[in-house]
């Protein structure tokens, strides 16, 4: 088989080194990939939103079956688009891809079905905004309707700092178009949880749970990025909560794009907070999440390609699904200065005995040599039969790799063995 992924981050990379696992796959395309996918996959330098020019790739190529990883390409149709050339494809339609492309929608899905989620309200107008924000509870949450990088979020702990936030996205543009409704939210409290899932649209098949450490300083400090590591299983996510998740928020979820003619095939990621009220949804998105998706793939024994294609063919019921027992951690190695400003172009040097364990996000190839290209260089996972040892064991190999510029939090996973320690 040829498969084509699209897309170029640690995520694609996980992804592609666990469809590699298929004895049946003989090539995969990575559009555009990156320096270090290239190890793995042919990169082809075509970017993700370019559908035209992957429909023509994949048309020309023979493709087998095509993976859509990032979101922005889902938002866009680029699951229809190729469905429409006669190839098979995993990943959501436009239509049921706007759970992630607009928080609105999605709000608006769960308070339709009964789905647990802040309270909220929705503005399209600034001034309606800033008149809410003078009577809302303080601590709230801002958020970006439409795609913003993740970044599109902000909590605000005053009233000025919430004024500030709707300003920024509604007039000043910061997230362009994106920002132009906008969704006040209730702010929650409680211990986050991501979930990822396999869904056909019939089924939905919960992953391994996991832990993401957004913010850039060790202890949680400094500002919010797209991820500085993940650790799985959850600690916070038991088998009660789990089973409650199920009944609330997975399977009816699952129900209402159905039954709103947005039926959801692909990886549904459910953003959770366990609050003193029961598991809430922070936020859905479309697609694998990043890094979520470095720790949750090493753990999956069952094979990808074979689950995907279930999905695809709507016999997810009929597949098993099996993940091991063990506990995985991913630690973010990024170049010092992000997620503001940052030197790239610096020399990446990885270990072959660690090398299968390393996912690259941001990097490119000259020479023979692989440089720092991005802010996110690349994942370090390890797995091991408890996760204390496999935050070890994932460190020891970080403290291999060497690039100048070189930056990564040292307390991933702290939280989560403190959470296992108390329960």
């Amino acid at each position: 088989m040829k498969i084509m992924v699209v897309g170029g981050g640690g995520r694609e990379h996980a992804i592609i080194k666990k469809l590699k696992e298929n004895s049946s796959v003989e090539k995969i395309y990575a559009l555009p990939g990156n320096g270090g996918i290239a190890a793995d996959a042919e990169c082809v330098n075509i970017g993700a939103c370019d559908i035209d020019s992957i429909i023509e790739f994949a048309v020309e190529n023979k493709i087998d079956y095509a993976v859509v990883a990032p979101d922005d390409p889902l938002v866009l149709g680029a699951v229809d688009s190729l469905e429409e050339v006669g190839i098979p494809c995993f990943g959501p339609r436009k239509n049921a891809a706007i759970i992630e492309g607009s928080k609105a929608f999605s709000k608006n899905l769960m308070k339709k079905y009964g789905i647990p989620t802040a309270k909220y309200e929705i503005f399209d107008n600034l001034e309606c905004a800033l008149d809410y924000i003078e009577t809302c509870p303080i601590p709230t949450v801002i958020k970006a309707d439409g795609l913003a990088l993740g970044k599109g979020v902000i909590i605000a702990e005053t009233r000025d700092a919430a004024r500030d936030a709707v300003r920024s996205m509604m007039a000043d543009k910061a997230f362009g178009k994106s920002g132009e409704t906008v969704v006040v939210e209730e702010f929650l409290t409680g211990p986050e949880v991501s979930v990822l899932s396999f869904t056909d649209g019939n089924v939905v098949v919960p992953m391994i749970s996991s832990m993401d450490h957004k913010r850039a300083g060790d202890g949680d400090t400094g500002l919010n990025t797209g991820g500085m590591g993940t650790v799985a299983p959850n600690p916070y996510y038991t088998s009660e909560i789990a089973d409650k998740c199920m009944q609330t928020i997975f399977e009816p979820t699952i129900k209402a794009m159905s039954a709103e003619g947005r039926t959801f095939k692909g990886c549904l990621y459910f953003g959770l907070m366990i609050t003193p009220g029961g598991p809430k949804v922070i936020e859905y998105n479309c697609r694998f999440g990043d890094p979520e998706t470095q720790v949750v793939l090493p753990l999956l024994e069952s094979d990808l390609l074979t689950v995907m294609q279930a999905v695809t063919d709507g016999k997810l019921a009929e597949t098993e699904v099996k993940f091991s027992n063990k506990s995985a951690c991913c630690v973010i190695m990024a170049s010092d200065g992000y997620p503001v400003k940052y030197d790239k172009g610096f020399e990446i040097t990885i270990p072959d005995d660690i090398v299968n364990n390393v996912y690259v996000a941001g990097a490119s190839s000259k020479d023979g040599k692989l440089l720092t290209s991005g802010g996110r260089v690349l994942g370090v996972t390890e797995t091991a039969d408890t996760l204390s040892e496999a935050v070890r064991k994932s460190y020891k190999s970080v403290e291999k790799i060497k690039f100048d510029n070189a930056y990564y939090r040292h307390d991933i996973g702290a939280r989560a063995l403190l959470a296992a320690e108390e329960k």
